[in-house]
């Protein structure tokens, strides 16, 4: 069963909540789109008029600029995930298999969603989460958007993970250290996989199963260490 998600986003990343309105809504839905097929750098929100049939004044009444766009889409999609790893690791007791799940769903392993968000194409998500999430805190302003809390669903999505890893090895000295690293290394190895294999033991011609073999074996290894 497919449930729709309605994440409560955070009100500093947009000027005018675009949820409010069905131009809002496809301000997401075809930036979403758009920031996919072409790339954040090349991305404006001309483009973004154009694709919609609208006008530039029309996205800015919704967005201060690109870069919280692109905040806002990442953050849903964190939401997204966070929601995946609490659906599918509710009711499972023993913490490895837990692990293991969400080792899937960081590498799209999954075998089915259990949730969407509006019209938004998951894969473009995912796409742009691999592409361009890190674009969204690697900036000179990181401080100040964090005093705003505009990566509280990343943050809640480590630690989520984080209490898991704890739940297998109490004595783990490093669970939220842990939790990024798989998190950005399903990602960054996925890129790498595609663009620059010499950086994997993968390449492009092989699945994600080889990412998550390598994450399992990345955790694991590590967990099993002062193991009581």
């Amino acid at each position: 069963m497919e449930w729709q998600l309605h994440p409560k986003m955070n009100g500093k990343l947009y000027l005018k909540d675009p949820e409010q309105s069905e131009i809002g809504k496809r301000i997401i839905i075809k930036g979403t789109y758009l920031i996919r097929k072409i790339g954040f750098e090349a991305f404006t929100f001309k483009k973004l008029a154009e694709e919609i049939g609208t006008t530039e004044a029309t996205i800015y009444r919704y967005f201060e600029n690109k870069h919280r766009l692109l905040n806002y889409i990442v953050s849903w999609y964190w939401h997204w995930l966070d929601y995946q790893v609490l659906f599918n690791t509710n009711n499972v007791a023993d913490a490895s298999i837990k692990i293991k799940t969400i080792i899937k769903i960081l590498t799209w392993q999954l075998e089915e969603n259990q949730s969407s968000i509006h019209d938004i194409n998951l894969e473009d998500l995912h796409e742009i989460i691999i592409a361009e999430a890190s674009k969204v805190y690697l900036t000179k302003h990181v401080s100040e958007d964090n005093k705003e809390q505009l990566f509280k669903p990343y943050k809640n999505l480590c630690q989520r993970i984080s209490d898991v890893i704890l739940s297998y090895n109490p004595n783990y000295t490093y669970p939220r250290s842990l939790s990024s690293t798989l998190i950005e290394m399903a990602h960054f190895q996925d890129f790498f996989m595609r663009n620059l294999p010499s950086l994997t033991d993968s390449s492009k011609e092989e699945s994600l199963g080889f990412v998550r073999a390598f994450l399992e074996n990345l955790a694991f290894s590590a967990l099993e260490k002062g193991k009581a």
